[in-house]
């Protein structure tokens, strides 16, 4: 675990990003596809984690890109080379472009200089969409990673950042996964092996920092 001095090393808001991974109506909102996953993300704390570091990231200056999966009404370009694809299409709650379901939940806010980046295929907010290209031309060496799930999307995100170059932070209670009790033990097996793992209040005391300069 870093130090308060390491993270805020770490969390330099010139070179930080802060990513949310399908927060988004249709995944962790009341009328959930994926209700279990919901539950988990509102009982466990971690939704409003995530809005507490959306937020202090506004206030701070931190970029922050809100990534969200999607698929069009008549499913061109959709991945169905996997149960979880061809599970998803059975759902009776579809991440519709356009809908509601893929608006980011309350309570994250999302601000006028937040990206939005919005995916079709695939598992990873990453991989094939434009987030790395964006993180470059911000400058980013940092990147912290939260929302759901731990099962696939979260690690996918940390892993694909890794490989690319960036230091990833994750706050381990502003991630949420299926059951329960896998996120602790994902977090410990896998993520610590590759992120700098913290608690959102360690992330928030190294984000009161005077805002950034345009």
């Amino acid at each position: 675990m870093a130090s308060h001095e390491e993270l805020g090393e770490l969390l330099d808001p010139a070179s930080t990003v802060l990513l949310t991974v399908e927060c988004q109506q249709g995944v962790v909102g009341p009328d959930s596809a994926l209700p279990e996953l919901a539950r988990e993300a509102r009982a466990s704390g971690a939704l409003g984690n995530i809005a507490r570091l959306v937020a202090a990231a506004h206030d701070s200056g931190l970029q922050v890109i809100h990534a969200v999966a999607e698929r069009r009404p008549d499913g061109r370009g959709a991945n169905r080379n996997a149960r979880l694809f061809r599970a998803a299409e059975r759902l009776p709650v579809q991440q519709l472009s356009g809908t509601t379901a893929v608006r980011v939940a309350a309570p994250i806010e999302v601000a006028e200089d937040d990206f939005v980046v919005r995916r079709l295929h695939g598992l990873s907010p990453i991989q094939g969409t434009d987030v790395d290209a964006l993180l470059r031309n911000l400058g980013c060496r940092t990147l912290v990673v939260t929302g759901v799930s731990a099962n696939v999307a979260v690690p996918n995100a940390v892993f694909d950042a890794v490989n690319r170059g960036y230091t990833v932070v994750v706050p381990r209670d502003a991630i949420a996964g299926v059951p329960s009790d896998y996120t602790p033990a994902m977090i410990r097996n896998t993520l610590t092996l590759v992120a700098t793992v913290a608690t959102t209040d360690e992330v928030l005391g190294c984000l009161k920092l005077p805002r950034r300069r345009a």
